[in-house]
């Protein structure tokens, strides 16, 4: 007989990142929640049914049985980009509502998603509190920051992943990567870009790959101010901490935020000598959206949608992962895996 396919609930979900990974991996969603109304009409135009609402507001005991429990949990309190106030927001106590979901129908694995600074948010306190809190709970736990770029999409997007099991540790080191894919592969072929002109930006003499696979080419010749600031560096903007730089499409493109103005960087393309943004649509399949994905209808809430969503072929190979390790079976004679490896380590 064929192995019943794991059931996920996927809270805080946005628009499905986390649910069209996990369901391309072999898992079966039961259930969805998020808050926002924009993003709740974006997922019903795509898989035909409304995520509940207020995580606070679920009556526990009427959510369906499951096997895993996915949520990337608002980012905003622990965000290199934001206050970082953590559990000090409101929006980070939610963590607290995920923990009573658990208690309760004490799902075999937890996946969590967060940003790279969760890890050292307030000392690493942030993380050992919820390590703590999910160790208490029974499981076992393992964690690793993940690179979209290495899951086959042109973006330099570092996430934290934790994953908790009643019955074993979740081996990171045996993630199937690939190779970096440049960004012009995922261009599209349009002829109605706006391009900048030339007397908008200013083009460095020898630009670099960085480690990161970002190639910085240039930048925007925009009036900031000046005062206390490096030689060269005069027309990078300090607005939300997001530059003004160009990067060329032979490289990667940098963390898509969830801010229109700045969601999109500008990338220079070599053989037309030309720099432009990238297109919505662009943007969306940098997080391995598929072609025939449904956007919200404006502007604004494509941009912060796609930019507060998740890489959906890292979450598809965490999820086969997930079924080949098996740990979510509770075998007898299983010998409890505890090496610790460069990428990840366990809790």
């Amino acid at each position: 007989m064929a192995e019943k396919k794991l059931k996920f609930i996927d809270l805080f979900c946005g628009i499905g990142g986390f649910r069209i990974g996990l369901e391309r991996a072999g898992m079966q969603n039961v259930l969805s929640c998020d808050i926002d109304e924009a993003c709740r009409k974006t997922y019903f135009d795509n898989f035909g049914v409304i995520p509940e609402s207020d995580i606070q507001e679920i009556n526990i005991s009427k959510i369906p049985d499951f096997d895993v429990l996915a949520a990337g949990f608002p980012c905003q309190p622990f965000s290199i980009s934001g206050k970082k106030n953590g559990f000090n927001d409101t929006r980070g106590t939610l963590f607290f509502e995920i923990l009573k979901i658990i208690k309760v129908k004490s799902p075999k694995v937890v996946i969590l998603e967060n940003v790279k600074h969760y890890v050292h948010h307030d000392k690493k306190k942030t993380l050992k509190v919820t390590l703590d809190s999910l160790k208490q709970l029974g499981y076992k736990i393992s964690f690793s920051v993940l690179n979209a770029k290495n899951y086959g999409v042109p973006q330099n997007r570092e996430r934290l992943i934790i994953i908790g099991s009643k019955y074993d540790y979740f081996d990171f080191s045996r993630l199937k990567t690939k190779e970096i894919n440049p960004l012009r592969n995922f261009l599209e072929d349009r002829l109605d870009y706006q391009y900048l002109d030339k007397s908008e930006y200013t083009l460095i003499e020898k630009p670099v790959l960085q480690s990161s696979g970002l190639i910085f080419v240039g930048y925007r010749n925009k009036n900031m101010h000046k005062n206390g600031i490096r030689p060269n560096t005069e027309h990078l903007s300090r607005v939300h901490r997001q530059p003004n730089r160009i990067y060329s499409i032979d490289g990667l493109h940098p963390t898509i935020p969830s801010q229109e103005t700045s969601g999109r960087f500008f990338i220079y393309i070599p053989e037309l000598d030309k720099v432009r943004k990238l297109s919505v649509k662009e943007c969306y399949k940098l997080m391995g959206f598929p072609e025939d994905y449904v956007m919200h209808k404006t502007s604004v809430h494509k941009y912060k949608q796609i930019g507060n969503s998740i890489c959906i072929p890292m979450v598809e190979e965490i999820g086969k992962q997930i079924l080949k390790q098996k740990i979510y079976v509770n075998e007898p004679q299983r010998e409890i895996r505890r090496d610790l490896s460069s990428l990840g380590f366990n809790y």
